[in-house]
């Protein structure tokens, strides 16, 4: 039986109309461009909760128990406008940040030593167990009893708030690095603190970042709680002082207008400076989904 060659066929040719004729791009409407910001989205969500809030407080009726979003902006106002809210954060963040750097430079210090020898592993595995569980604020009477009723003693409870979370965080960064990549680095000469430098710092960056957010919100909160019971540590005292004051004297929209502060400092914080630095770092370099 004879195999059959199959039947040659002709060339076909199809005349393409021009691009810009045969797919035409619909431009999106503006409000799907802007609804595709983040921002946008988030600033939405805050203006549905004040007007959440304004009518729960109208449904109420009773500004000293709750005012409404109106009376508080009026008081948020007038605190910046006499320039008390300002001097307040300032005081505040002033604090905030010897403790938030103290503590950082702790957890670094300790996590390069765990890394290094099995001892630093030992040492920061127990003290992680010991004081991680412990509030920082349990530990503020200590520290009033051994810094007084100085600056010293809102910088202790920060450092201890700050200090085992980005421990926790940055060892655990450290041990997820892959064996491959620490076999390439000590090829290379890698040893000691410039293995820690170069090689691991690198590519546990997505945890150290992880645990400097996670830090920065347990310390912000840890400030504020403090400053309620400690009161004036620095001038005229912080921002959870002035909630305190006011708390006292039944001004009730102050004490919502600097728990407002609190929460816009907190999402400022959390969506330039952090959201920016995870932008041009592990986002760039593709260590991490930018969602």
């Amino acid at each position: 039986m004879s195999r059959q060659l199959p039947i040659p066929r002709e060339d076909r040719y199809v005349e393409l109309a021009p691009v810009d004729e045969r797919v035409r791009v619909q431009s999106r409407p503006w409000w799907q461009r802007l609804w595709d910001s983040a921002l946008v989205r988030k600033g939405v969500i805050l203006i549905l909760l004040a007007l959440i809030w304004e009518a729960l407080a109208r449904y109420q009726n009773n500004p000293l128990m709750l005012p409404s979003a109106l009376d508080t902006a009026s008081a948020l106002w007038a605190g910046i406008g006499d320039g008390t809210l300002p001097s307040k954060v300032a005081n505040s963040l002033f604090v905030l940040i010897k403790g938030y750097a103290l503590g950082v430079v702790g957890a670094l210090a300790l996590t390069v030593l765990a890394v290094s020898t099995r001892v630093g592993r030992d040492l920061l595995g127990t003290l992680t167990s010991m004081f991680s569980p412990l509030p920082a604020i349990a530990l503020l009477p200590l520290a009033l009893l051994w810094f007084g009723l100085r600056e010293g003693s809102l910088v202790f409870v920060l450092v201890h708030s700050v200090l085992w979370a980005m421990a926790v965080n940055i060892h655990a960064g450290f041990q997820g690095v892959p064996e491959t990549l620490r076999l390439a680095g000590r090829n290379y000469g890698l040893r000691g603190l410039r293995y820690v430098v170069h090689l691991l710092i690198p590519a546990a960056l997505p945890s150290i970042l992880a645990g400097l957010k996670i830090g920065w919100a347990f310390a912000w909160r840890t400030l504020i709680a403090a400053e309620l019971v400690f009161g004036a540590s620095s001038g005229g005292g912080g921002l959870g002082w002035y909630i305190f004051q006011n708390r006292n004297e039944l001004y009730t929209d102050n004490v919502f207008a600097g728990l407002v502060v609190v929460i816009l400092i907190g999402l400022l914080v959390e969506n330039l400076v952090f959201e920016t630095l995870e932008t041009v770092t592990v986002r760039r370099w593709g260590m991490q989904n930018p969602g």
